[in-house]
């Protein structure tokens, strides 16, 4: 078993989390669900800044690094209503870096408030220069491009593409890791079922990586695609994983098989509707009073309350819900979510 911590201090890191996000015990959601499983959040959602949410465990490295190069500039790429982007404005300007944001039109939706609501008006709201571009442009090619253009006026930028999910960036879910493994040992408990959203699958990779060099099983963690479909986002999650491996010098490989990724609940595509994530959202909502998010969070819990209603998760069984945050996005489909 290694030692984390030690590992991790070799990386640069900006704080942007205060201490380990919570875990509480959804009752009620159990109750709705049956009563034959045993609940848990762990509410990566509950951050202070910028409306929080998962990916600021990232940006601590990603900013971390930035100001270790001397960088004045933080762009980033995401689609118009990215959590990702949302917190890079308000981690960049924690740390008094200016902030660029390349958001491409990554989603068929025609309601203007999705083109103008949500996490958009917060990234203005901290200060952002927003790029939008097509859905069908390379975004980071254009992130770099602008890159140039700064170094061409004597600026540094620092440059980090979709969902801040580079090997730098999802160490901080190989941090994550270690805290929750404190968290169950606090608690005496060992979840069977550890459910997590994956996009840019970074927070997948991270986890199950952490968890691997910890001795643990990353067949425990359960990701549910909502970007991708299952071959390609279990692919993209061991490429990361590799490649985070060779950063960290572990030597040991990530068994076969250990990396579970699940593709039912992604519909039609990415950030697009489905009758079970409307179904999850107010399930949620209205039993335990928690907010889950459209496009990541809802799809996540869909796949796991249809997991439990289906006895695909044993009696009695501990399971753990990843609360990865973007509740902003909310306010990006009021058509979906309003009564007609």
């Amino acid at each position: 078993m290694m030692n984390l911590s030690l590992l991790l201090e070799r990386f640069a890191r900006f704080p942007l989390v205060e201490g380990p996000t919570p875990l509480q015990r959804l009752p009620r959601l159990e109750q709705a669900l049956g009563g034959r499983v045993r609940l848990y959040a762990k509410r990566d959602d509950l951050m202070g800044l910028g409306l929080g949410g998962n990916k600021l465990r990232k940006l601590e490295f990603l900013i971390g690094q930035a100001l270790e190069q001397g960088c004045d500039t933080f762009i980033t790429t995401g689609g118009l209503q990215s959590n990702h982007a949302r917190l890079s404005a308000a981690a960049a300007a924690k740390a008094g870096l200016a902030c660029e944001l390349v958001l491409a039109s990554m989603v068929a939706q025609d309601d203007p408030a999705y083109a103008g609501n949500g996490n958009l008006v917060l990234d203005e709201l901290f200060g952002a220069r927003i790029h939008r571009v097509a859905g069908d442009v390379d975004a980071l090619a254009v992130a770099r491009q602008r890159a140039q253009a700064l170094a061409e006026q004597g600026r540094k930028a620092y440059v980090v593409g979709l969902g801040g999910s580079s090997p730098v960036g999802s160490l901080g879910y190989v941090a994550c890791a270690a805290e929750l493994r404190q968290q169950e040992e606090a608690l005496g408990l060992r979840f069977s079922h550890i459910v997590v959203p994956s996009g840019s699958v970074g927070t997948h990779a991270g986890l199950a990586l952490g968890l691997h060099m910890l001795g643990d099983t990353p067949a425990r963690i359960q990701a549910y695609s909502v970007l991708a479909g299952a071959p390609e986002a279990l692919r993209r999650t061991e490429d990361l994983v590799e490649a985070m491996r060779g950063l960290l010098g572990v030597a040991a490989p990530v068994p076969e098989r250990a990396l579970r990724v699940d593709g039912s609940q992604l519909g039609a595509g990415y950030g697009l509707p489905t009758p079970a994530m409307v179904e999850a959202l107010r399930l949620m909502a209205r039993t335990e009073g928690l907010v889950l998010d459209p496009v990541y969070s809802g799809k996540a819990f869909a796949g796991l309350v249809d997991a439990v209603r289906s006895g695909r998760v044993e009696d009695g069984a501990a399971v753990l819900f990843v609360m990865t945050g973007g509740a902003p996005g909310l306010f990006a489909y009021p058509r979906t979510l309003l009564p007609s």
